[in-house]
């Protein structure tokens, strides 16, 4: 492997970054640069490693041995504390890509134009230091208007230094097929302007994702910060669940107007779902099960089964109810597994391969009884029922883990 003197940032987002035996440490994520006040470039001192566990540690340029096809090489000894940005340093993907600056240029026009940062070019001098030494911009607006690109001098750009108007379309390009843990946790390394900027750049779908895995005090500044209707929106989007625990925690007046702006089926499951406590079966189930009557088909269960939007966990188990199907829904009959659908003809009727030894839980069961249910008959779900046998929702292992983690798991404290 060699290490070329020149390399784009954009060329280095996502890398995997291994150690001298070859053994894979993480992932690059960012570029950090060090801003000056003088003539000279800014220097790039380090790198930003997302290790396991997606904690984000600093890796020092000084430790990169080698660059090449997507793989960065370090030497020694990684210091695995949490990252975090000291004063006068820039993350070149979370802050420099996408901003707007004034570019001088005496060559092409006497008048100053406002260009948007598209890539940065980084460069080894021979003394072994890297610096930010070029800018690949474009003229004219974003994505949608495709203005004239070409690489120019850091120097030729003034602006670099200074709050600026930042947008987030070339940003969102990048991290266009990171998953939401990853982006959330990309989010939570940014100043609280830029979070925004990007924020109100995401799809109202992909942010719900995002707000899922974030702690509950960013997911509190990020609803508060939107605008109401659109902030209503993305409750729509989020799993019912989730969204009830972070309408939860709004003040009572704006809880009560989101509510009342979501679409009514919406607002309803919500509803049901603040009824109960946190640490409850009906405090952590989702109100969006797959539900069918029992003359649907082994067919039409696979069709449902296959909805991408459906996490894992919720699509291995089929619930059986009289109509009505939606929750709280007719008489709970029993569950259809996935394995077992997949080995029956797509004619059979599901209410023929029923299980109905799976006993189902009250919503009102905690935490603790439900994971010794959970581990006893190593499930991935666990349906809820009222006490008339309505079936009212569905636990999944993953809200199960979520709500017996600390409450500031997502966080970890130690810095660089």
């Amino acid at each position: 492997m060699t290490t070329p003197t020149r390399v784009f940032v954009a060329r280095l987002a996502r890398a995997e970054v291994f150690d001298p035996r070859a053994d894979q440490v993480g992932r690059v994520r960012d570029v950090v640069v060090a801003l000056r006040a003088d003539s000279q470039p800014p220097r790039v001192v380090g790198l930003v490693v997302e290790v396991v566990g997606r904690r984000r540690i600093f890796v020092p340029m000084t430790r990169v041995t080698a660059i090449d096809s997507g793989q960065v090489v370090v030497s020694g000894v990684v210091n695995l504390r949490r990252f975090e940005q000291r004063p006068m340093e820039t993350l070149a993907i979370g802050e420099l890509i996408d901003r707007r600056v004034t570019l001088i240029d005496p060559s092409r026009s006497a008048d100053p134009m406002t260009v948007t940062i598209v890539d940065l070019g980084i460069e080894q001098r021979p003394n072994r230091d890297w610096y930010l030494t070029q800018l690949f911009i474009r003229e004219g607006g974003g994505l949608r208007r495709k203005g004239q690109t070409r690489i120019v001098d850091w120097a030729a750009v003034d602006g670099l230094t200074l709050p600026q108007e930042q947008g987030a379309e070339h940003f969102l390009a990048t991290i266009d097929d990171m998953r939401a843990p990853d982006l959330a946790n990309t989010l939570q390394d940014m100043s609280a302007k830029r979070r925004l900027e990007v924020v109100q750049a995401l799809e109202d779908e992909r942010l719900a994702d995002v707000l899922e895995e974030l702690p509950e005090e960013d997911q509190l500044e990020i609803v508060q910060a939107l605008e109401a209707e659109r902030a209503a929106d993305v409750l729509e989007e989020m799993d019912p669940d989730d969204a009830a625990d972070l309408i939860s925690e709004l003040p009572p007046e704006q809880a009560a107007d989101l509510l009342e702006r979501m679409e009514p089926d919406e607002a309803d499951d919500i509803r049901r779902l603040l009824v109960y406590g946190d640490y409850t079966a009906g405090g952590m189930m989702t109100t969006e099960p797959i539900v069918l009557a029992p003359d649907a088909t082994v067919a039409e269960a696979l069709a449902r089964v296959r909805a991408p939007e459906l996490s894992p966990s919720l699509a291995a188990q089929i619930y059986v109810t009289r109509p009505p199907t939606d929750t709280p829904t007719g008489r709970y009959l029993g569950t259809c597994h996935l394995q077992r659908l997949l080995r029956e003809p797509p004619s059979a009727l599901v209410s023929g391969i029923v299980d109905t030894a799976l006993e189902p839980i009250s919503p009102e069961t905690d935490v603790p009884t439900v994971a010794r249910y959970f581990a006893t008959y190593n499930l991935v779900a666990l349906p809820v029922v009222d006490a008339d046998d309505h079936l009212l929702g569905a636990v999944t292992v993953d809200d199960l883990i979520d709500h017996m983690l600390p409450k500031n798991w997502r966080d970890t404290a130690e810095t660089r």
